[in-house]
This record gives structure tokens, sequence and C-alpha cells, in this order.
């Protein structure tokens, strides 16, 4: 899944730039000292369930139909965050969108770039979606752009087939139109392994 190209021990460090934002910074012990990973903090998900491992691995909140995991589902579903400061040439969302469209034609010259409708969060922020989607192999994809203070948000379904992205677009866009930058009332809605469907 392309979110490979984008903690616990996890010690919790608490909320990242934006006071109020729902953006998870996590730290864990590694080769260099500590290393800093943050992803937006999502809202659990009927039917879907956290990947914690996948999670370190790429960088993002990793989301696995329940009665797979990341690596063998068919479709998942990840939210990145990045921390503006690390991308000192992209001053804004467009030029950031635009990076990342050009990361994908690099990846796969062959892929087809088409707007999507625009989804609305919680808090009212709408965010522009783009679909990459394959002209024979690949993965079908549809990702939705957005800011949180000093971070770019990128919600992503990620699909091996087109059929398993069309039953699973609904659950993504309910996702993405339940999420908020402000905390919710209850911070403890989605803990890892404790959505819907799990003990």
């Amino acid at each position: 899944m392309n979110c490979a190209r984008y903690v616990a021990l996890g010690l919790l460090l608490g909320a990242c730039a934006s006071a109020n934002a729902e953006v998870e910074k996590l730290g864990i012990p590694c080769e260099t000292g500590i290393c800093l990973y943050w992803w937006p903090k999502l809202p659990a998900l009927e039917g879907w369930h956290r990947e914690h491992e996948a999670s370190l691995q790429a960088g993002s909140n990793a989301l696995a139909p329940d009665g797979f995991d990341f690596s063998n589902a068919e479709v998942v579903i990840y939210a990145r965050a990045i921390y503006k400061p690390r991308m000192p040439d992209i001053k804004s969302l467009d030029a950031f969108i635009e990076d990342d469209k050009r990361q994908f034609l690099a990846t796969d010259k062959n892929i087809v770039i088409s707007k999507a409708l625009p989804l609305r969060t919680a808090d009212g922020q709408l965010l522009r979606a783009l679909t990459f989607f394959p002209k024979s192999h690949g993965n079908w994809e549809l990702l939705a752009y957005g800011e949180e203070g000093d971070f770019y948000l990128v919600f992503a379904l990620s699909s091996r087939s087109a059929d398993a992205y069309r039953q699973s677009q609904h659950s993504f866009e309910s996702l993405v139109t339940q999420y908020r930058a402000k905390p919710s009332e209850d911070p403890d809605k989605f803990k890892e392994g404790k959505g819907p469907g799990h003990p």
C-alpha cells in the first residue's frame, strides 16, 4: 500500500502544536534516541480495528477490516499527520497536494488522478479529495487532504481491487466525516483493538 511512502513501549508525549488538535504524538526508543511519530486520532469505525504494528511501521494511524490485518487485507484505511516544518519547501496545502501527486506519478506513470467530491469533517473543515486509480493493475485509492495547526492531514482508503474499494468507500467517508480537530467528549472513544466487534 502507498502508506509505506510516507509508538507503545510508546511514551505518550501529549498533543502536538495545536492545543485542541486531535493529533496524537508518540515516541519510542530507537537507534538515534527517541523517534517521534504522529497521526490523527480517529473515531471508532464499525467493522474495523487499529493495527498497532502497522501504524508504527508506516508512521500512520492504520486500520484494517475485522478478521484481517494490514498486510493481508484487500482494503485498508490510514491517516497521516505531516509536520509542516519538516517540509520547509511546501508553503501551502495546494503545494502539498501537488507534491503528493508527483510522488504517486513517480511510482506509477499510468495512474489516473481525478478530483472526487470533497469531504466535510465533524468540525466543518472541507477536505479536498482525489482518487488515484490504476489503468490496469495496482491500488485503487481515495485520499482526502486538510490542515490542522502545524500539520497537513491525509486520510486514505487503499484497495487492491475496484470491488473492495467500492464496498469500503462508505466506511471511509463515514470515518472522515466523524473526525474532529477539537477533542471529543469521550477521549477514549477509539482505543487500539477496542472498536466495535472487539472485546
